[in-house]
This record gives C-alpha cells, sequence and structure tokens, in this order.
C-alpha cells in the first residue's frame, strides 16, 4: 500500500471537525440550543403565510430537517396547516407526514382526498404506512385501499389484520432473507444483484426450505468474512425471535434485555413475516413511557394536539371517580366530628398527615408501575419487593414521624406530638403497601397497573390517615 492510500485511510478514520457542520448556520437561525424552533423564526413563517406570500414561506422552511418541519405543522392552528401545506408543497413530504403527532397527521389526511393520501403512503415504508392509514375512519381507509397498487395494498391490509400495538402491525415486511446453502460471496452478489433491498437493515435471516429463520449474518460478518465460507459457518444461530402477536412493549423489553438491533418477526407457524429494527423500538419506548405518565395521572392521551371533547372524556371519569373516593375520607371525618369541635388542632394537622402518606404512596406505586413495566415485579419475586418497600416505609415513617411529632409538641402538646407521629408511621407504611399491592392486584387482574392504582392509592392513604390521627386522639383521650 503506497503512501496516498495511507494518508486516506487515516483521514478515513480521523473524527470529522465538529467545528465545520454545514448546518450550524441554519441551527444558529432556527434552531435554540436545544434543538427547538425559535418563537423567532416561527412568527416570520407564520408572518409569511398570512400574507400570502407563499415563495418566503418556502425559502424560510426549505433548509429545515423533515422532523423540524413536522414540529412547525404542529405548531400551527388547525384551520392554518392545509394552507402552510399548500405553500410548501413538495417539502410536505412523506418523511414529514411520518415525523407528525397521531392528531395532527390524522386532521390532515381527512382533509386530503383518497389518492392524495395513497401517494404518501406509497412512498412511506410498509409500517409507517399502516400508521398513516389505521387511524382513518373505515369508509377513508377502504378509500384509500383501493387507489394503492395490488403489493402495497396486500401488505397494509395484512398488517391491519392483527391487533394495534403488536408486532404483526408494526413490523416491517421489508427485510432480506437468504437460503442457508449460499456462501458469503453468492450473498453479497445477490445483494449486489438485486439492487434495492428495499428499507435499510442491520442483519441477513438466513431461513430453510420452509422460510423458518434459522440463523442471522451481521452485515459487518459479511463484509469481512472471504467469499468461499458458507452463511452455515459464519452466521449466529441463536436469535431472539418476536411472535406476530406479541405486544409492542413486550417485543421493546425483548430488544432491551438482549441488546438487539433488529429481529425476526415469525407467525405461528414459525415462518418469517417480517423484522422489527431499533428505530421502531425507541419510538415504542417513548409511547409507552409518556402512556403510562399520563395514565398515573387519569389525564388520558395527555396530548395538547389531541381534541377537548376526547381530552375532556378521559379526564373528567377519573376525576368523578376520585370525587367518589374522596367522599368515603370525608365520612371518616364526619365520624370524628365532635372531636374535631373540641379540639381544633386535629382539623389543623389531619391534612398534614393525609397529604405526606398520599405522597409516600404515589412513590412507591411509581416505583412499583415502573417494575411491572420492566418485567422486573412478578409473581416470582413479589413478596421480596413487598418487604423491601416495606421497610423503606418503615425507615421514611420513622423519620417524618420525628420531624412532625417535636414540632406538634413544641406548638401544641407532647401528648398531641405523640399521637401524630404515631398516625404518621401507620400512614406511610399503609402507603407502601398500597402502593406496591394495588398495582400488582391491577397486573394480576389483566388490567393495566398504570390506569386507576393513583386513584385507589389515594383513597387507601386519605381514609387511613384520617382514621388513625383521629382514632389514636380520642384513644388518648385528647378530645375527651
Amino acid at each position: 500500500m503506497d503512501t496516498r492510500q495511507d494518508e486516506e485511510l487515516m483521514l478515513a478514520d480521523a473524527p470529522a471537525d465538529e467545528g465545520v457542520r454545514p448546518d450550524d448556520r441554519i441551527d444558529d437561525e432556527r434552531l435554540d440550543e436545544e434543538n427547538t424552533l425559535k418563537a423567532d423564526f416561527v412568527r416570520q413563517v407564520r408572518d409569511a403565510l398570512d400574507d400570502g406570500d407563499d415563495g418566503a414561506v418556502y425559502d424560510l422552511v426549505e433548509p429545515l430537517h423533515p422532523a423540524d418541519i413536522a414540529d412547525l405543522v404542529e405548531l400551527f392552528e388547525r384551520d392554518d396547516r392545509a394552507r402552510f401545506a399548500a405553500a410548501i408543497t413538495d417539502l410536505m413530504s412523506s418523511e414529514v407526514i411520518a415525523e407528525l403527532n397521531d392528531f395532527v397527521r390524522e386532521d390532515m389526511m381527512e382533509a386530503l382526498p383518497a389518492d392524495a393520501v395513497a401517494a404518501i403512503a406509497e412512498q412511506l415504508e410498509t409500517d409507517d404506512a399502516v400508521q398513516l392509514i389505521e387511524d382513518l375512519d373505515e369508509p377513508d381507509q377502504q378509500a384509500v385501499l383501493a387507489e394503492l397498487d395490488d403489493e402495497d395494498r396486500v401488505a397494509i391490509e395484512s398488517a391491519l389484520a392483527y391487533p394495534e400495538e403488536t408486532a404483526g402491525r408494526l413490523m416491517s415486511r421489508e427485510f432480506v432473507a437468504v437460503p442457508e446453502h449460499l456462501t458469503v460471496g453468492d450473498l453479497i452478489d445477490y445483494l449486489r444483484e438485486r439492487g434495492d433491498v428495499g428499507s435499510e437493515f442491520f442483519e441477513v435471516f438466513v431461513v430453510d426450505h420452509k422460510h423458518h429463520p434459522v440463523g442471522t449474518c451481521a452485515l459487518a460478518w459479511i463484509l469481512t468474512t472471504p467469499r468461499n465460507i458458507a452463511l452455515t459457518d459464519v452466521m449466529k444461530r441463536d436469535q431472539t425471535l418476536i411472535p406476530v402477536m406479541l405486544d409492542q412493549e413486550e417485543v421493546a423489553l425483548m430488544f432491551q434485555k438482549y441488546g438487539l438491533i433488529s429481529a425476526a418477526v415469525v407467525d405461528e407457524s414459525g415462518r418469517l413475516v417480517g423484522q422489527m429494527t431499533v428505530d421502531d423500538v425507541v419510538h415504542i419506548i417513548s409511547e409507552e413511557a409518556q402512556e403510562d405518565a399520563m395514565l398515573l395521572s387519569g389525564a388520558g392521551e395527555g396530548d395538547i394536539n389531541e381534541p377537548i371533547r376526547e381530552a375532556y372524556g378521559a379526564r373528567v371519569r377519573w376525576l368523578i371517580a376520585n370525587l367518589g373516593t374522596a367522599l368515603v375520607g370525608s365520612a371518616i371525618i364526619a365520624m370524628f366530628g365532635a372531636a374535631i369541635e373540641k379540639l381544633v388542632a386535629l382539623a389543623v394537622l389531619m391534612p398534614i398527615v393525609a397529604s405526606i402518606g398520599g405522597n409516600a404512596g404515589t412513590q412507591t406505586m411509581a416505583v412499583a408501575v415502573r417494575a411491572i413495566a420492566m418485567n422486573q415485579l412478578t409473581e416470582a419475586n413479589t413478596t421480596r419487593i413487598l418487604w423491601r418497600e416495606l421497610r423503606v416505609a418503615v425507615l421514611n415513617g420513622a423519620t417524618v414521624a420525628v420531624l412532625i411529632g417535636i414540632g406538634t409538641a413544641l406548638v401544641f402538646t407532647p401528648m398531641l406530638g405523640a399521637v401524630i407521629a404515631l398516625a404518621m408511621i401507620i400512614n406511610i407504611v399503609t402507603a407502601g403497601l398500597a402502593g406496591v399491592l394495588v398495582p400488582v392486584i391491577f397486573e394480576r387482574l389483566k388490567q393495566d397497573p398504570a390506569v386507576a392504582s393513583s386513584v385507589f392509592v389515594t383513597m387507601i392513604t386519605d381514609s387511613m390517615g384520617f382514621f388513625a390521627f383521629l382514632g389514636l386522639a380520642v384513644a388518648a383521650g385528647l378530645a375527651g
């Protein structure tokens, strides 16, 4: 190898100079340090759109990445999005559509004729096209499918036949699979001759005569192995297969647990029908995390683009349920009404007991829900986790009890300080138990533990807080 070739290799291995990125100027003008569109830039685009200057709108938007264009679309009011999309014409590509928020994309697709939606779908990978079409109403779906060519229509209809949030619905049907009798050279020649191998891929699946996956070959192995070596000698036989009916959350856990970049999806007979890749899983993890956070708060989808009617329906039912559980606490307070009248300090202090217990329960519940979602809390270790959280609750309760007990003794009486300290320990321990048991019970009943756990944990901690504090106060004769 000559000196020039050595220098070229050294330059190829050297890290690029981060100070000469070609889009630095774009970032400075349009994006802030957090990669968010600047308010001034958005205002410029909006003003140009209001003035009817489509050329200025196009020039402002043209340098942006498709994901940033999607963000810009979402910043416009619903009625302005169609005008904006018309102004930027070809910039409103399939890549932009794929990046749009679900609610925004659904609105825009419903406003377009079926042939326009079909044209966009044909530019997308199958899994993205499915996501585009699945949110449409049934008549709109059929109209769009009728506009597609036969191959695309069959692939999308096949995906829509699987339940939502399963591997069969989400998988990509574009993958590379070859018979096991090939050599590395045969595989390389096949890939070169075929030319269009579909979407980007990280590994080649090796299948038997029944199209069952028997191994995988990473691209790095293919490129660094002599041509005469058989695929069966270089392929990895131990592989993680994903059933088509597996829930997307379980798919994400498999990728995380086994450090996967891609994985084969198989049907009930074990035939290779698709693949899941890490970019799909990143979206799944993000969606599941957001979904659990919103469910814990009872906020439904929790999307700022969600229609008001749907947001109202999702939130109000949990507020009504919370109203019902709050009445339980009120009933307990009513039981001790006479005691509260005799000692006003009880009314002053009892919200503290309930509030701290509620916070403790929320902490434990969040840990439990996350552990269930990550398959870290199962039937095999429920007792151990419960014992662990019980010990944490006792330590937390003792610490808070000492602080509130001393403060109450100094302001009111030592006896009242002892009562509230004991009540605090009881309530925090109860919160620790409820924070684990309520999500576990929901999970055992095949219900999402994030859906209503917070309502019941809050009811338990409030009720126990009031009952323990007021009951101990009466038993100690403070309100006798």
